[in-house]
């Protein structure tokens, strides 16, 4: 029996907490806190039965949230804010004494970068709290470095080869909307892409490399080689790795309309004046765009998500392939949400779980692939979003 704060109240908010509110035997009291309270107050209404308390916060303002916490006092904050926020609801944590789990890493809103040494910074702060920080507990990244963990555990004695795998095959009927935050979807996707060889970083034009890439129950679908947070705490926790390798399907609409986008200057985070204001044009056209909320209720199709790997197990080449396929219309049919908001929010209602029942112990700023990870797999198969192996499957 254990209180939960969930901050955030998108798209995923909504996911983490319907499945909360399914497991109350675990997360006894749920608090949802957003800085738009009439979001979680649907969200609560939708869940039913008063299951779901709902509070207002602004997820920048620290004494805000150490004020929320110390009142609430909840055994574990789930972070699903924005990734800007991260530091602060941490420096919230430390000061109120609550542990923490999120499902992106922290990045500065007025650079386009993100990687994990902000928040690794915190691992000594933690540590001396006596409190764990559980980092990237979504899909990808989170059950991308489970999956790979698991892999070492049953599979490989050596790990040399990883490619993360990212379909999403799905069709919500728009001309253009993106399936997450649509500022911080566009600053991943414009970025130069990055891939671990050879003991070093190897830098690319964004989306210069693609290819064909053969989805379970899917088929083939161009995919975008990309840089993306798990391949920084995957590299460093299994040092063996030769290659580690990130790819993502965009349909060529996508890309079409992402290229005009960026052409007219409507991507970029540098401010502009207007009519004597000062705006952001990736910020306005985020404005424009679909709510990614909004898309669930006519979403048909299904995701694709896993890691093909490649190593050494008693002496002998093997190669492994573990997945998941999630269908975005079922999704919707449970929580009102599309597929790739539940198989961000069921792993990090997972995670939670797992520190909290005491499968995932201990203190300072670990990484999902850190952990045991077959409670963790072994629930996903329960929560919704059960995996797949394969052999012989390789990516060259």
């Amino acid at each position: 029996m254990s209180k939960v704060l969930i901050i955030g109240a998108g798209g995923v908010g909504k996911v983490v907490a319907y499945k909360c509110a399914s497991v109350p035997e675990i997360f006894s009291e749920i608090l949802l806190a957003s800085r738009t309270l009439s979001k979680c107050q649907n969200i609560a209404s939708g869940i039913g039965g008063n299951k779901i308390k709902t509070a207002k916060v602004d997820a920048d303002n620290v004494p805000e949230l150490v004020a929320l916490m110390n009142k609430f006092k909840p055994d574990i904050v789930i972070n699903v804010a924005l990734p800007y926020q991260d530091l602060t609801i941490m420096d919230a944590c430390l000061q109120a004494h609550v542990n923490y789990l999120d499902t992106a890493n922290y990045e500065p809103k007025d650079v386009a970068k993100f990687e994990y040494k902000w928040q690794w910074a915190y691992n000594d702060k933690f540590k001396e709290a006596g409190l764990i920080a559980i980092l990237g507990c979504g899909f990808d990244p989170g059950v991308t470095g489970v999956y790979t963990a698991y892999a070492k555990k049953h599979h490989f004695d050596e790990l040399h080869y990883l490619d993360i795998v990212d379909c999403n095959a799905g069709d919500h009927g728009k001309s253009f909307a993106t399936n997450f935050n649509p500022e911080i979807n566009i600053r991943e996707i414009t970025q130069r892409g990055k891939y671990w060889e050879n003991n070093k970083w190897i830098e690319t034009e964004p989306l210069e490399i693609h290819r064909p890439i053969d989805y379970p129950e899917v088929g083939p679908k161009e995919s975008y080689l990309l840089y993306h947070e798990e391949l920084e705490s995957i590299v460093r926790n299994f040092p063996s790795l030769k290659r580690a390798r990130f790819w993502m399907t965009f349909s060529q609409n996508y890309i079409t309309h992402l290229h005009v986008l960026e052409n007219v200057g409507m991507t970029s985070i540098k401010p502009v004046i207007y009519n004597g204001m000062e705006i952001v044009p990736l910020q306005f056209l985020k404005a424009v765009l679909p709510e990614p909320s909004s898309l669930g209720k006519n979403y048909t199709g299904q995701t694709s998500i896993g890691c093909i790997i490649k190593g050494i197990k008693d002496g002998k080449e093997k190669k492994y392939f573990i997945y998941n396929n999630c269908n975005h219309a079922e999704c919707y049919k449970e929580t009102k949400s599309q597929g790739i908001s539940y198989t961000t929010g069921v792993p990090a209602m997972t995670g939670a779980m797992m520190y909290l029942t005491g499968k995932w112990q201990g203190k300072g700023v670990l990484n999902t692939e850190n952990f045991d990870p077959d409670p963790f797999l072994e629930a996903l198969n329960k929560y919704g979003l059960p995996w797949h192996e394969k052999f012989d499957v390789e990516l060259t």
